[in-house]
């Protein structure tokens, strides 16, 4: 496991996304584990460049990984706090998925985005109910858009408007009880069959006592230039760490 960090020049992504709000649990002493590979499309190393430098300047203990072996380290595992996943499809061993089953039951907090958890591991159904969601679709391939926030109230939305990506639509298969926080509408311009479509964008859920976090945005690293798009992916993670502190939340809002 790399345990030695360097700065990369997307750090300077970070200083796009907007100020602080309801920024909700704090990371300061927070265990924390990205583990990144699969499809190189996704820039999941990109992605570790923009979030690794923002978690250390937080105060996280962070540590990286291109290894899924590390889920079947159960002394490790039973001490992070939050696993944050970019690894698009390829393949996960039955040990190692119940690694990862068994640290999010245990408590660990799961955040991903896009294709990092919701388009990993497409031939096992049980890691797709902790996460909540797989992609099936993205009509009409990077395409312009909009987000709109149905959940104002959550720490994770709050005070963020409505706003444009030009990106992935992800057009998904959704576990009806997740707390959804923000929905994009089809226009039916590419498949004119989903015309009207109402999908989710983000949600949270519980998975045992740990706090799962998924957004669908962020196809490559640079849709995080969007201000509104990474400052919803930093809040889902200072949530999602905070599972073994916090009492568990109920989640169950099965209406979006």
């Amino acid at each position: 496991m790399n345990k030695t960090f360097t700065v990369a020049t997307l750090l300077s992504l970070i200083v796009l996304a907007a100020p602080r709000q309801c920024a909700g649990q704090d990371l300061s002493g927070r265990r924390v584990l990205i583990v990144f590979g699969g499809w190189d499309g996704h820039e999941p190393g990109k992605y570790v460049s923009i979030l690794l430098p923002w978690l250390l300047s937080e105060g996280a203990v962070a540590d990286t990984t291109s290894s899924l072996d590390i889920y079947t380290d159960s002394i490790y595992m039973s001490g992070v706090d939050l696993i944050i996943q970019a690894y698009t499809m390829s393949t996960i061993t039955p040990r190692q998925e119940e690694g990862l089953l068994a640290a999010v039951r245990g408590g660990a907090g799961l955040a991903g985005w896009h294709g990092g958890i919701a388009d990993a591991f497409r031939n096992n159904p049980a890691y797709q109910y902790m996460v909540g969601g797989q992609w099936v679709a993205h009509p009409g391939g990077v395409i312009d858009y909009t987000v709109t926030i149905t959940d104002p109230d959550d720490p994770v939305t709050r005070g963020l408007p409505a706003f444009a990506m030009h990106s992935e639509q992800y057009y998904m298969h959704v576990d009806p009880n997740v707390k959804v926080l923000a929905t994009t509408t089809f226009t039916g311009e590419h498949d004119y069959w989903s015309e009207g479509c109402t999908m989710p964008v983000v949600w949270k859920k519980m998975y045992g006592r740990g706090r799962v976090f998924y957004s669908s945005l962020g196809h490559v690293a640079a849709d995080m230039e969007v201000p509104e798009a990474l400052e919803i992916l930093r809040r889902g993670i200072r949530w999602s760490a905070a599972g073994r502190h916090e009492p568990a939340e109920k989640l169950v809002m099965p209406v979006y």
